[in-house]
């Protein structure tokens, strides 16, 4: 599934600089996930270098053309790979970002950080 001509669903970033006593967590999921994702052409993998939620390690954040963004934390490589590809999988495959509640992987359901409603390029305010 795709938003447009080919372009991806959705976009999962991942805080690349996340760590735990020094050691690169944030890198470790991002290697993990492209692997899970490779045959995924709905979603674009991107390591992005902070997401700020430093305290709530690894930290991962969904977002899609027209669609809520949103921020989960406190994800691990070895307990949350396969959350992650569910939620989205779901979250690509959802009109406006917005997955139902009960229909969330668990970790994603407790680790919500932030939600952002969709900007409209060029827009002015947010009425």
């Amino acid at each position: 599934m795709t938003a447009d001509s080919g372009s991806p669903a959705a976009t999962l970033l991942v805080c690349i600089t996340c760590k735990s006593d020094e050691a690169p967590l944030g890198q470790a999921l991002f290697a993990a996930l492209g692997g899970r994702l490779a045959g995924a052409p709905e979603i674009a993998l991107r390591p992005i270098e902070c997401l700020s939620v430093c305290k709530r390690p690894c930290t991962v954040a969904l977002a899609g053309p027209g669609k809520w963004t949103y921020v989960v934390g406190d994800l691990t490589c070895e307990s949350h790979l396969g959350d992650i590809v569910t939620a989205a999988r779901l979250y690509a495959a959802s009109s406006d970002g917005i997955v139902p509640w009960r229909e969330r992987p668990l970790s994603f359901r407790k680790g919500v950080v932030s939600r952002t409603p969709p900007l409209a390029l060029g827009a002015t305010s947010l009425a």
